[in-house]
């Protein structure tokens, strides 16, 4: 495990720089734009930041369905957009590119140049080279370059942050915390799969809608609402003999369940995986007191 974990670093540190590279050829200007002036336009000028955020709209083409989950065109036009775009707010004023990053959007367009099928990773290895032998003065030019927009973001930001009120700071918190704690419930739930964690079982409703996908299945002039509103009308309407037998399917796997997570979360807290076990089951019970004995 020593010896690999400096590979597991430099792999990480890898992947981060091929996201990063990524980033900026995504808001890589057209070659008809110049570059160096809409980089200092973006730092010094909101408004020109403004401008520029806006021509780069994201178009998803998704087929049209009537399915409750198929809104996938707008979820990911929700998820490009800002914490600010998404309340409202005026968009915070974008860091400048560090000298690297300068140097990679210089030199992207002359790879790609000289070789247009290069992917993104090869364009980082060679990027990464060229940085290497570089010389010192142009190294020294992009540090100055960054140095200045640097100096002038920071003013752009405090006037930025002056401009918020407490309110919307407080929606920009609210937001993040919800955005975060989206994120540790995803990865609980990656977690969970990989360590294997049984599933539980289908409820007895679930199970007859399985039965009706066979038997009565969605007619093609029948959305998948209607479909399911129409088995739950007749769901409903079955005598409570006719609903035991599904709920007697479901009562006997929710016992083999029971037996099986509770085996697995055993297991979880033996090995330390103690984040994927139900924090009711961590709680240890209290020892029972004797009557007539006092403290």
């Amino acid at each position: 495990m020593l010896l690999s974990a400096p590979l597991l670093s430099k792999a990480s540190f890898f992947g981060s720089l091929v996201n990063k590279c990524r980033q900026v050829i995504k808001n890589q200007p057209t070659k008809s734009s110049k570059i160096n002036d809409l980089q200092t336009n973006n730092i010094i000028d909101l408004q020109s930041s403004n401008t520029l955020t806006a021509t780069q709209p994201v178009t998803i083409s998704i087929p049209s369905t009537d399915r409750p989950a198929a809104n996938f065109a707008s979820s990911a036009a929700s998820s490009n957009r800002t914490l600010e775009e998404k309340l409202g707010i005026p968009p915070r004023p974008k860091k400048p590119l560090t000298p690297y990053f300068r140097f990679m959007k210089e030199q992207r367009p002359k790879i790609l140049a000289e070789n247009p099928k290069i992917s993104t990773v090869d364009i980082v290895r060679m990027v990464s080279k060229r940085w290497n032998d570089a010389d010192a003065a142009l190294k020294k030019r992009l540090q100055d370059d960054y140095q200045r927009d640097q100096h002038q973001f920071v003013e752009i930001r405090a006037k930025y942050e002056a401009k918020l009120t407490d309110e919307q700071r407080a929606e920009l918190k609210q937001l993040k915390k919800d955005i975060q704690d989206a994120k540790d419930r995803r990865m609980i739930r990656k977690r969970i799969k990989e360590l294997g964690r049984p599933k539980r079982p289908a409820s007895a409703f679930l199970r007859f809608l399985t039965q009706e996908r066979t038997n009565s299945p969605q007619t093609p002039k029948q959305t998948y609402r209607e479909w399911h509103q129409w088995c739950t009308e007749k769901w409903s309407r079955l005598s409570d003999k006719e609903k035991e037998v599904f709920m007697a399917e479901s009562r006997k796997d929710m016992e083999l369940y029971k037996t099986e997570i509770a085996q697995w979360e055993e297991k979880m807290v033996r090995l330390g995986n103690i984040d994927v076990v139900r924090q009711g089951n961590l709680i240890e019970a209290p020892e029972p007191r004797l009557k007539g004995i006092k403290e």
